[in-house]
């Protein structure tokens, strides 16, 4: 297909592609089998200059967007989507500091994630506040040149592991979720610890854990952008800006099954013919096909649309996270039951995408909440629309 790539976008395409298939698939099953967080992956892929794709150049990036994290993060999820993941949530936890940070932020971190030298972490989601983000209750009080942290956040990805931290925390209760403020807290500051870590189903190779401050003094030039009160609007337009990312990984976890299940079916014989000879199974390819590429071609639109500083993005963002990541779980379903028996066992590699597609049904809003997000704007569209048409009954021609 042709997607109208840059000649860079082609090259950081191939370089991800090659990546992928000659370091990280070979190491996948092992990665998954011993929770090992994926550290000599992340390496090879900061030695390839690809963990800045989407930084500017002048805080030591490539330069590029929204859409070049999509091509980097499609390819390494076809191999292994938790590597995938890893590399992702560190542009979840960058992003608030590339879009809101103050001058002197951006140049203090935003180098040190391009080089891949440190990853960064995203802290919103609570224990009491996931879907509903503006219920958090973690605190931060005000006391001199410093603010006082206290409160619990869970599932967080690249927990432990990261060394830069975004963290939103309710500065005045009174006023919702106006009153959330975001900061940066470095990995190490007293009073920041590292709780548990999850036994998740999928991607077993990032650690998802929660984060305790207690009493945890973070200095007040990391309130974010210098501002108290703008945490939830960055968190929202944070995560409109990382869904395609999201929605990038389904389509790479769904085009490596689909990868699978053409050299599985097609190798494997019943009735003296290969299974993928049978007509049915060739439906079920084709089903799989299409939705992959249908859901490809949306995730490259929103990416596009963000990058280019379109408005309205949220509806756009939504629409392709659920889509992709929807295809992800039918397509890497129908994957194990082209495999058969041989696709329920962890001897074969298909049993992992389909645990590994789950999540991005779950993580970053629900998709039930997008299809909440998608409607909204649809009403709005819709009242935008009266407004101008002014249509009445009467005007439409009577039976």
């Amino acid at each position: 297909m042709e997607y109208f790539l840059t000649e860079e976008q082609k090259m950081i395409k191939q370089l991800a592609a090659r990546i992928a298939d000659e370091r990280i698939k070979p190491v996948a099953a092992e990665l998954d089998e011993k929770e090992e967080f994926p550290w000599e992956l992340m390496k090879v892929l900061a030695e390839a200059d690809l963990c800045g794709v989407y930084i500017p150049e002048e805080y030591g990036g490539l330069g590029g967007g929204v859409f070049e994290q999509v091509l980097v993060v499609e390819e390494l999820s076809r191999a292994c989507s938790g590597v995938a993941v890893s590399y992702a949530a560190t542009g979840l936890g960058a992003f608030p500091i590339l879009m809101f940070g103050t001058e002197e932020q951006k140049r203090r971190y935003l180098p040190e994630i391009a080089a891949g030298r440190k990853l960064a972490a995203f802290g919103l989601t609570e224990a009491n506040a996931g879907s509903d983000a503006g219920a958090i209750e973690t605190t931060a009080v005000r006391d001199g040149d410093h603010y006082v942290l206290n409160g619990t956040k869970q599932w967080i990805t690249n927990g432990g592991e990261a060394e830069i931290y975004t963290i939103i925390a309710m500065t005045d209760r009174s006023k919702g979720p106006r009153g959330a403020t975001a900061f940066i807290v470095e990995k190490g500051t007293p009073g920041f610890e590292i709780g548990k870590r999850e036994d998740t189903m999928g991607i077993r190779c990032v650690p998802v854990h929660e984060l305790h401050f207690k009493n945890c003094r973070v200095p007040a030039e990391n309130l974010l952008g210098g501002k108290e009160g703008t945490g939830f609007a960055n968190a929202m337009m944070t995560l409109d800006r990382a869904r395609p990312g999201v929605a990038a990984q389904a389509v790479g976890l769904a085009q490596g099954a689909l990868e699978w299940a053409i050299r599985y079916t097609s190798e494997r014989q019943q009735f003296g013919q290969s299974v993928m000879s049978f007509q049915a199974i060739q439906f079920m390819l084709a089903d799989m096909a299409i939705q992959i590429e249908a859901a490809r071609q949306l995730v490259y639109t929103a990416a596009r649309a963000i990058d280019a500083g379109l408005p309205n993005v949220s509806k756009l963002a939504a629409m392709a996270k659920v889509m992709a990541t929807d295809t992800a779980m039918r397509v890497t379903t129908d994957a194990v039951q082209l495999f058969g028996g041989y696709g329920y066992c962890r001897d074969y590699p298909i049993e992992k995408y389909m645990r590994d597609a789950k999540i991005t049904q779950i993580y970053e809003g629900t998709n039930q909440i997008q299809r909440v997000v998608i409607a909204r704007a649809l009403t709005r569209e819709a009242d935008q629309l009266a407004g101008h048409l002014q249509v009445k009954v009467e005007h439409f021609p009577k039976e």
